[in-house]
Parts: structure tokens; sequence; C-alpha cells
């Protein structure tokens, strides 16, 4: 398993730092909406198509066998048992508009366990990365999360869904938690807010409507780090609802967003 481990992850670092390189190096200028999703707000560039290709088709090279889950729809099944689950850029808006938060996210599942997650964020000049049972890194660091705050001082992490309905409850979740922390971000990449809380850059992250290419690598990385997560009480990291921070904040914060029922529309 051990030499395994280390395949995937150098061949997910790999198809990372080429993707990530495409993005950063090839954007256009004149870059617009290809295609939208769920709403018109959804959107798809030709960067977003161009990225998977890139990846799948380096991932088809180097490990034929493996099945794939894409955002864009490049998905197929394998026969190795080895699951590739990638989201060519987390933050298609932010990367849309020029913004620097963005990223490429790539993890490696075998059985239904995720062994490697990597997250690239070229405009940071970051790589995180981590693999079952060997911790966390930011480029070649050591990240741990930060000590958990007093349930008033943490600084949580957010985003919101693309549907109206979904919108709007989830900003009614917000105008009643932010006055009970220190206060709340919502950057617009979740595999970076993952690793910004596995890295104490945030204390702590939530958000309902996350598919598994936003959350697998991402939720790996915060694991590894030393924060917990999951979805509603007893439940894991699922579409229904994503929430990760470090023990004694995790449990206060998914107990609150329980009882303002931040896990329906």
């Amino acid at each position: 398993m051990r030499a395994l481990k280390a395949e995937l992850l150098d061949v997910a670092l790999e198809a990372a730092a080429r993707a990530g390189a495409f993005l950063r190096d090839g954007r256009p200028a004149d870059l617009g909406v290809a295609a939208t999703k769920t709403s018109a707000v959804d959107v798809v560039t030709e960067m977003d198509i161009a990225s998977e290709k890139l990846i799948t088709d380096y991932l088809a090279e180097r490990r034929p066998q493996d099945g794939v889950l894409g955002e864009e729809g490049a998905s197929r099944e394998g026969t190795s048992g080895v699951q590739w689950v990638i989201d060519p850029i987390d933050g298609t808006v932010n990367y849309l508009y020029g913004r620097p938060e963005w990223s490429v996210s790539i993890a490696a599942r075998k059985d239904g366990e995720t062994l490697v997650g990597v997250v690239a964020a070229p405009l940071r000049g970051e790589t995180y990365r981590a693999v079952l049972g060997e911790g966390t890194f930011v480029n070649d660091l050591a990240a741990h999360a930060r000590v958990a705050p007093p349930f008033a001082q943490a600084l949580v992490g957010t985003g919101f869904g693309y549907l109206e309905t979904r919108r709007a409850h989830q900003a009614d979740v917000v105008r009643e938690l932010v006055p009970q922390v220190r206060d709340i971000r919502r950057g617009g990449s979740a595999a970076i807010d993952l690793c910004d809380v596995a890295l104490g850059r945030l204390d702590a992250y939530y958000e309902r409507g996350l598919n598994p290419w936003d959350y697998a690598a991402g939720d790996l990385i915060a694991r590894e780090a030393g924060v917990l997560t999951g979805g509603r009480p007893g439940e894991p990291v699922s579409p229904e609802l994503t929430v990760a921070a470090p023990p004694g904040l995790f449990e206060q914060l998914q107990n609150r967003l329980e009882e303002l029922g931040a896990w329906h529309d």
C-alpha cells in the first residue's frame, strides 16, 4: 500500500502542477463563459474543460486502468479499484474575474477511501498535499491546524450555492451566525478553504451543496493536519453539509449549524 500511495501522490502532484501552470500562464485576456450548469451564475469556462482534459489525458497515460470522476463530465469506470476525483478549476468564478483564489483539486481513492489529496493554488505559489496516515504539507513544510479558539473568537469560512432558494437560506444562516463568531469569510474555492483550515488561516469552514470533487482532496488535507471533518452530527462529509474545524470547535459549530438548519434549503 505504501508504494501505491507514493505512486498516486507523484501522479497527482504532476497532474496538478501541469494543470496549474496551464491555467496560470494560458488564461485568455478575453476569457468568457462557455456554458452554465445549475443556474445562470453556475458557470463553466473553456479553461475548465481544457484543464480537465489535460489532467485526464495525463492520468490515462500514467494509470490507464484507473477510474475518473471529473466535475466537467470526464468520468469513466476503471478496473484497478483506484478512482481519481478531479476539479479542474475550483473557484471558476474567481478565475473568470481574474481573482487569485482558485485551485486545481485532485484526489485518489481506492475502494472508497481517499488515499491522496493534492490542491494546487498557483497564484498563491502553494501546493497542499496529504497522504493518508502521513500528514499534511504545504509545499515542503508540514502543516498543522490552529488550536481551537473559543467559539466567539472563531474565524469561519463558508460558501454559497448557485440556486436562488439555497442562497437565500444560506444568507439566513450567516445572518444568525456572524454575530456569534469573530467573523465570516467567503473565499470562493472550497478546496482552498479546507486547506486554510489545515494551515490555521481559518479556524473553521462549513458549506452546504459541495460535490465530491470540491471536497475530496481538501477533506483529506484537513484531516491529516488534525482537523475534524463531517456533515450533520454523526454523518460524514457529503453534499448535504461539509464542516471542518479542530477538536473542540468542530462540535460547537456542527451543533449550531444543525440548530440553524444549514443542511437544508
